[in-house]
């Protein structure tokens, strides 16, 4: 049994920053072949590869089917089958639910839904082909509870649950596919969210009194990919703090 994933190809997608970045680290750390997806970062990517052995970084957009398909074939033909997909890529644009736009909507559904689909897609093949594989799905919280403000995104990764339940069906036993759903994270896009001290204190909903940070969601990850969780199918972990027991 294998417990680490060591020696295995990661992908993982919206690698340059916040939870993405903490994946990319943990897994470099535990001896995978981490490649990172980002969309003109090179600033951050530079940051991480200094603290972090990555194997290589892929600038395309998610939403973009030919340029997914273009860099899963570039990865491939350099370095082999991907065994690992993290879709972490996505984005929130918060707005009240009647100024939200179509073109909100558009962006919103693209990247964070259409955008795991196209890149699921492009990886499944190869992990059809060895008969084993691994996609973890970067959903949220908020797809179960919905949030004011937040309905693209919540709508978004409530659809991104059930996805992840629907294809860990339609390819298992060869392809594992779990989801996390992270309660509050202290990531660039949550500070972008907070309009003052009282809505960063959301400790009252929390019974660990804290946010998290992204290290931390990262672990769930890792242990996903490994051995330990070889029986986890269609399952949605939630390190949360206990915002949301079930």
């Amino acid at each position: 049994m294998q417990i680490s994933p060591r020696d295995k190809n990661v992908l993982v997608t919206g690698g340059a920053t916040g939870i993405g970045r903490a994946i990319a680290e943990a897994f470099s750390h535990s001896g995978a072949n981490v490649f990172i997806n980002h969309l003109q970062q090179q600033d951050k990517i530079r940051q991480i590869h200094r603290v972090a052995a990555i194997k290589g970084d892929w600038s395309a957009d998610v939403s973009n089917r030919s340029a997914v398909n273009a860099m899963v074939a570039d990865i491939e033909r350099q370095h082999g089958n991907i065994d690992i997909l993290i879709n972490n890529a996505g984005i929130s644009n918060p707005r009240p639910f009647l100024e939200t736009r179509e073109a909100d909507w558009d962006e919103v559904i693209n990247i964070n839904l259409k955008g795991t689909v196209f890149t699921s897609q492009a990886v499944i093949p190869g992990m059809l082909k060895k008969q084993a594989g691994c996609i973890i799905n970067m959903v949220s919280e908020l797809g179960y509870l919905g949030r004011e403000n937040f309905t693209a995104y919540s709508a978004s990764k409530g659809a991104l649950i059930t996805l992840t339940r629907s294809l860990a069906r339609e390819f298992a036993p060869a392809i594992r596919v779990n989801g996390i759903a992270p309660g509050p994270v202290m990531t660039d896009l949550l500070r972008g969210e907070i309009k003052n001290e009282q809505d960063l204190q959301k400790e009252q909903d929390i019974p660990l009194q804290r946010i998290a940070e992204p290290e931390e969601i990262a672990g769930t990850a890792v242990f996903l990919a490994s051995d330990y969780a070889r029986f986890y199918c269609g399952d949605i972990l939630s390190p949360n703090g206990g915002a949301m027991m079930r």
